[in-house]
């Protein structure tokens, strides 16, 4: 049966949020970033989660997301800003029991 699981996200602010993410709506972490107002309005997502730009990027702060970006998120993190080893875009995270207590960072604003 699924179940809301616990992530950790510090806004760009510096605050820490712990918000439940329902793993039955098919979210990614992109998505949970604009649902709860964690980012300015029109910051997060701005290409509707296609991979397309890197406003969704986040540091991810703890090894529990065991996914390696894809080809697409690979190519766009090469030309965005604010990019470390850790950089992964929101919107290729989906919302899993797996990601249980993932700790992450929203990159400063593109």
């Amino acid at each position: 049966m699924p179940q809301d699981i616990i992530i950790k996200i510090t806004d760009r602010n510096g605050v820490l949020h712990e918000v439940q993410a329902p793993t039955d709506m098919n979210l990614n972490v992109m998505e949970l970033i604009r649902m709860y107002e964690l980012a300015e309005e029109g910051t997060v997502g701005v290409c509707g989660g296609m991979a397309m730009c890197a406003s969704c990027q986040c540091y991810v702060l703890n090894d529990v997301l065991k996914s390696e970006r894809n080809d697409d998120e690979e190519a766009m993190l090469l030309d965005a800003y604010h990019v470390k080893s850790n950089s992964r875009l929101g919107c290729q995270i989906p919302i899993t029991e797996e990601i249980d207590g993932l700790e992450l960072e929203i990159a400063p604003e593109q």
